[in-house]
């Protein structure tokens, strides 16, 4: 199956599902990460704004990484290819600056804490986004052909599914309960020593993967291109596909961070809701249907009609039933939200019967929509190799992330500043904290109200996307033809 057949080169399905598993290991730190500003306030002696905005600044600190990275992977082509040494080194770097993190700065003097923490927290961004750029590089050398291409987003979107399903109950019902719902040093060692053993296991599964495919007759042009980072401009001015893409993809992932945040997902569930332990047994009902919901607009949509139309599709589903759950915690009552396996089910109420239906289609959609993306930027860096000349996947990537970081890195310093501004300034909520109004209105505006702006993005971005299932083919013909008169020359 590795074998190109008129320009077309294809990937085994172990090889696909193995590199897809990259996304998780890096999910591992990012979700780890989610909890940082409870130990910025909590371990470093900071206040929730400078926690939050901290968070911020690493984050557009990533995204200013992310240009000089991808220019690397582009002109890398050694005796371990172009992509397998970026997983090694980001690993290793996320590993020790994490453990430094965790357990050696809460030891220093207290006046020096908070820099020592920022300098090793920059490094480990360094590794995060090492080992990120990966999973949009690699794409364009495992397979090009348009049918199997999709295939990654259902395995992403497997792997997504399982681990945001797995890691609330891991985090939030098992361990948080376990250290009595407390932020403490103990809670933060355990969750560290998961993660990262996790993800090193992940990442050596990642590279075995690659090993076949990642070497330069897989590479869009045949070799490694000339590029400088003058290139970067051009792309950014004349590659519409990359544009609209970044549109649309930026602002859902500010709404995904910020509706996945710790304090937000502790406010709707465990201060409106009164129930905090339903937060890490939901994705349990839902992972199934969105299973399904991969399967069928990933997978099959898109290897029929294309990745475009996925995205839309998704985006209209998602907008309709978040809209529809807005209305329900507004009319029903969320104090009556209980799921079998809460520790407090106290059986089903109508709250819970229809919020539980609603969700499974709105995390259905949204899940489509997050894992397509991905796969996505392999068709706008063949989209370039077409329009330029260039094989650039690693520029096209860190474009894509350094753009979507930096809106997406508002979401800590939204979060909290809306509950700076309801009077939490020197501590978050907690499951504790007695619910209001206020409350209410932070952890709508936080789950669901951004998600509806990045939604509308989504369909008004797509009308000005160019990579329809046709214009594909178009391409890769193109690029079997590119490749034909480099191997000649």
């Amino acid at each position: 199956m590795g074998n190109e057949n008129n320009g077309i080169h294809r990937a085994k399905i172990w090889q696909i599902f193995g590199f897809s598993l990259n996304n998780v290991a890096t999910n591992m730190y990012l979700w780890l990460m989610t909890f940082i500003a409870y130990f910025l306030t909590g371990f470093v002696g900071v206040g929730v704004v400078v926690a939050s905005s901290l968070v911020t600044v690493m984050r557009i600190w990533d995204g200013v990484t992310d240009p000089f990275i991808g220019y690397i992977v582009d002109k890398t082509n050694g005796r371990f290819g172009k992509n397998r040494p970026f997983v090694v080194i980001g690993q290793l770097i996320m590993i020790c600056m994490s453990a430094i993190m965790f357990f050696l700065v809460p030891s220093v003097p207290k006046a020096g804490r908070f820099v020592v923490f920022i300098i090793f927290y920059a490094i480990y961004i360094v590794g995060y986004t090492l080992q990120c750029v990966v999973t949009k590089s690699a794409q364009t050398c495992l397979t090009n052909d348009p049918k199997q291409r999709p295939l990654l987003s259902v395995f992403l979107g497997l792997g997504n599914a399982i681990f945001f399903a797995a890691m609330p109950y891991y985090s939030y019902t098992f361990l948080l309960k376990k250290h009595n719902y407390a932020f403490s040093r103990a809670f933060f060692a355990e969750h560290w020593l998961f993660c990262v053993v996790f993800s090193a296991i992940l990442s050596v599964i990642v590279i075995i993967s690659l090993i076949e495919k990642d070497r330069k007759e897989y590479f869009g042009i045949g070799g490694v291109s000339k590029v400088s980072f003058k290139d970067y401009l051009e792309i950014i001015k004349n590659n519409r596909a990359i544009q609209m893409l970044v549109i649309s993809a930026s602002t859902d992932k500010l709404a995904t961070q910020t509706k996945s945040d710790a304090t937000i997902t502790l406010i709707v569930y465990g201060i409106v809701c009164g129930n905090a332990a339903v937060s890490g047994v939901l994705n349990a009902y839902t992972i199934i249907p969105n299973i399904i919901f991969i399967i069928f607009i990933s997978g099959w949509i898109s290897a029929k009609f294309g990745q475009k139309r996925s995205m839309v599709i998704g985006s209209w589903g998602a907008l309709f039933s978040c809209v529809a759950l807005i209305a329900l915690f507004v009319i029903g009552n969320p104090r009556t939200l209980s799921l079998p396996g809460d520790g407090v089910f106290s059986g089903w109420s109508v709250f819970t019967v229809l919020f539980l239906l609603l969700t499974i289609l709105f995390n259905g959609f949204n899940t489509v929509n997050g894992n397509v993306v991905i796969t996505m930027t392999a068709d706008c860096a063949d989209y370039e190799v077409y329009r330029s000349g260039k094989y650039v996947p690693g520029m096209i990537g860190t474009l894509f992330s350094f753009v979507d970081k930096l809106i997406s890195s508002l979401a800590s310093t939204i979060v909290g500043l809306m509950c700076a501004i309801i009077g939490f300034a020197s501590a978050l909520p907690t499951a504790q904290t007695p619910y209001s109004t206020k409350l209410f209105v932070v952890g709508m505006i936080g789950m669901y109200g951004l998600v509806l702006i990045g939604l509308i993005c989504n369909l008004v971005a797509m009308k000005f996307y160019p990579l329809n299932k046709e214009k594909m083919n178009e391409i890769q013909q193109e690029i079997a033809e590119i490749k034909a008169k480099n191997q000649v020359a």
